[in-house]
């Protein structure tokens, strides 16, 4: 007769199957926690980038790294602050150019050029050493006899020692998308000013109705031309471009641009990082004189449609945070936008006018 004292190979099994089930249990609950607590992180970042009034937040956008989005710190920021701010984003800058010094716009240090800036800066987070950042600026620009504002899209640096680690999404599109959000998803001008193929052909491809640009269908409207004019005539500075540089209207071409403060940004074609679609690098060698110093002006919107494209193709993949952040884009453009645009009737959308103007007269 077997004796009961010692386990049949059957029971053995059983054991070892509920031991690797409560393994696989146990690490499927704690990826469900990680995801939890990110979504947990993201949701928190929303809700404060929608409802603070001037926005200074900071994120934890993937391992070992933590981004901070500070707006109007020229205003925002008691001085000690700003100084150290601007000193972080100098040795960004001394790592990327050396050789070379930046005097021109959020270099200065001047709380007035930082009035209207929205930095976002890339940090260590054990360390808290500054690897890459993104200076927008918020230009106030004449359309239609009507003020309009402009969102510029800055100056991106990146540290040589962390380039290839996947920061583009954050420095090119998490602050437009939260000052995207925060505005009510009503589409906001863009502009951008650069030489480099990469980047005409990211701009171009994230964002809505852009011009310049060599898709098919890009045009220049009479709005493309009167905010172009604007800019050049008002806001030259934020760009780093001189008084003497020209300005081909008709192709928003800068001509020898790199004149007012930027001197140290110019490059080669050659050396120009290029994109992955030869179409923007054959449009830039054919439009610009890099020799003597050429940037195109392109204009363009950030709208549901871009900020949805940008989500899927530029957001990692396994972000569950962007998914869900374009599942809501999708509901909001279906379901919702239309419904937050006709009970605001604060501001003007389109044909829509606000109840109130200025004066406080009815209509």
């Amino acid at each position: 007769m077997a004796s009961t004292d010692n386990p049949t190979p059957a029971s053995r099994g059983s054991k070892s199957l509920a031991k690797n089930l409560a393994k696989s249990l146990g690490k499927h609950l704690g990826k469900a926690r990680a995801a939890f607590d990110g979504l947990r992180s993201h949701g928190g970042f929303w809700l404060k980038a929608l409802s603070q009034p001037t926005i200074d937040l900071s994120l934890r956008t993937q391992a070992g790294q933590r981004t901070r989005i500070v707006e109007s710190p020229g205003l925002s920021l008691p001085r000690d602050e700003l100084d150290v701010l601007v000193e972080q984003l100098r040795i960004v800058a001394a790592k990327t150019l050396p050789e070379e010094s930046l005097t021109y716009g959020i270099f200065s240090g001047e709380p007035e050029r930082l009035s209207r800036a929205v930095v976002t800066l890339i940090s260590e987070e054990d360390t808290g050493r500054p690897i890459a950042f993104n200076a927008l600026s918020v230009m106030d620009v004449p359309l239609d006899g009507e003020p309009a504002e402009v969102t510029h899209l800055g100056l991106v640096m990146v540290d040589p020692d962390v380039r290839g680690q996947g920061l583009s999404w954050v420095l090119y599109g998490l602050t437009a998308l939260v000052l995207f959000a925060r505005d009510g998803l009503r589409p906001k001008w863009i502009s951008n000013v650069t030489q480099v193929p990469a980047v005409v052909g990211m701009v171009s491809d994230t964002f809505s109705d852009v011009y310049p640009s060599p898709l098919p269908g890009a045009r220049q409207s009479f709005a493309h031309l009167q905010l172009a004019r604007g800019i050049m005539a008002r806001h030259r500075a934020v760009f780093g471009v001189g008084e003497e540089a020209g300005f081909d209207e008709a192709r928003s071409v800068i001509t020898n641009a790199y004149t007012g403060g930027s001197d140290a940004l110019k490059k080669t074609f050659e050396i120009a990082p290029k994109h992955r679609n030869a179409i923007y690098n054959e449009f830039c060698a054919r439009e610009l004189d890099y020799g003597r110093g050429d940037d195109v002006l392109q204009i363009g919107r950030i709208d549901l449609a871009g900020a949805r494209r940008y989500i899927m193709s530029e957001v990692p993949s396994g972000s569950l945070p962007s998914l869900l952040a374009a599942s809501a884009m999708l509901a909001l453009q279906r379901l919702v936008l239309p419904v937050v645009y006709w009970m605001d009737d604060s501001r003007a959308f389109g044909t829509l006018r606000p109840r109130k103007q200025d004066g406080g007269a009815a209509r």
